[in-house]
């Protein structure tokens, strides 16, 4: 969950007499959303026409940032959505002293945002918990079985310990076999893109037949610690900008089961993609059990950047994503989303949004959302995931559904 909410630029002009303490992630004062994207126009490459093999032959391959799947599918993707919901509103009740104190708006967190509301889990219910009920019923849907499960990677950012993995656990309540390999993969928000390739690599390779890949999040921890700080006497508006991202974020998890395409001719294609890191900006979003902290200007400067950059570079080495039937973006906030529709040219309402009822789920977010539109999606459509996580570091992945 440690990811940016990138959309905080928009607090410049509702916070006016905001500024930021001087050091090395000061964030600019004359920073204005539009000045920064007047000059970002979307690039539309030429890539070739065709069917999703036709597309590919020939790609230009960049290293190994850019690649392709040969005989992967993604069977099922599911989704568990935590329970209790609480809205925006509700928030800026449980800040009202500090709101009043630094004379900032209730209505401000959703309004810059739009984020309405996000959800917690039960008393009693873990991340852990809710990643393996979200495994059981990818599982479930895929038709597969525990046993047949030859790798399980968990994505969760959320932890209670250190060691052992998370996997561990959830490797033991899902029963899976001893054979099954289960380890964690870190990646921040692009965490569960991440371990769908490595998923599909291995596959590719012939070491597994079927993995499982989940992510459980829980905002809770972390959203209360946060009431605490921001409700401090000493608290100040820089404060709040700094830890206004955590605000934004949600409960909830997903999971996904992959496997050979060519067994599964009812299956989603994972055609393949391209990988970009721009680390210099990795001290940008950091996070911890203390809190997580951001420089939210700088994120959405640099996350932009990276986003565009890989999007030009894909086009150069062969890929066409100008008229995907839907793109399923990491969900943080509207300004967020509309800079990255505007940046690279997207199709507007080919692009879902879930953030303004679940919020930011950490790498959940955009398998949970690409569960969703997996209700409307139909044979033939084209999909392409496109994940990005504080690091920096993004992945974009074409599926053909």
């Amino acid at each position: 969950m440690n990811d940016p909410d990138f959309s905080c630029y928009s607090l410049k002009t509702s916070l006016s007499l905001m500024r930021w303490p001087t050091g090395r992630n000061t964030v600019r004062t004359d920073y204005s959303p539009s000045a920064t994207l007047r000059n970002r126009r979307p690039f539309f490459g030429a890539g070739p026409k065709g069917s999703a093999s036709a597309r590919h032959e020939g790609l230009i391959l960049n290293g190994n940032a850019t690649f392709r799947h040969h005989n992967v599918a993604l069977l099922a993707v599911n989704r568990v959505q935590a329970p209790v919901v609480l809205s925006s509103a509700e928030f800026d009740e449980r800040l009202a002293p500090s709101l009043k104190r630094l004379r900032l708006s209730k209505k401000l967190l959703e309004r810059a945002s739009g984020v309405k509301e996000r959800r917690w889990w039960s008393e009693g219910t873990g991340f852990d918990d809710a990643a393996v009920e979200a495994g059981g019923k990818a599982m479930a849907e895929a038709g597969i079985e525990p046993g047949q499960i030859g790798l399980l990677i968990n994505t969760s950012v959320t932890r209670r310990n250190l060691e052992p993995s998370v996997a561990s656990k959830i490797h033991h309540d899902l029963g899976l076999p001893s054979s099954a390999m289960n380890f964690d993969v870190a990646n921040a928000c692009l965490g569960f893109v991440n371990g769908m390739s490595l998923a599909a690599n291995m596959i590719d390779s012939g070491q597994i037949k079927y993995a499982l890949i989940v992510a459980g999040e829980d905002a809770q921890p972390t959203q209360e610690t946060t009431f605490q700080r921001l409700n401090a006497e000493n608290s100040t508006r820089e404060d709040y900008l700094r830890e206004f991202a955590t605000l934004t974020l949600g409960s909830g998890a997903a999971a996904a089961v992959v496997g050979p395409a060519d067994e599964h001719p009812g299956g989603h294609r994972i055609v393949g993609g391209v990988s970009r890191a721009g680390t210099q900006h990795h001290e940008l979003c950091v996070g911890g059990p203390a809190g997580m902290y951001t420089d939210t200007k700088g994120l959405l400067d640099n996350g932009l950047d990276l986003v565009v950059n890989a999007w030009q570079e894909a086009h150069q080495s062969g890929w066409d994503w100008r008229s995907m039937d839907r793109y399923v973006t990491h969900q943080v906030s509207k300004s967020y989303t509309n800079a990255i529709i505007k940046a690279v040219g997207l199709i507007r309402d080919r692009v879902p949004v879930t953030f303004p009822k679940w919020g930011n789920v950490g790498p959940a977010s955009l398998p949970m959302t690409l569960s969703q539109e997996a209700e409307t999606l139909k044979p033939g459509d084209r999909v392409l995931c496109m994940g990005v996580g504080s690091g920096l570091n993004t992945t974009m992945m074409e599926l053909a559904w």
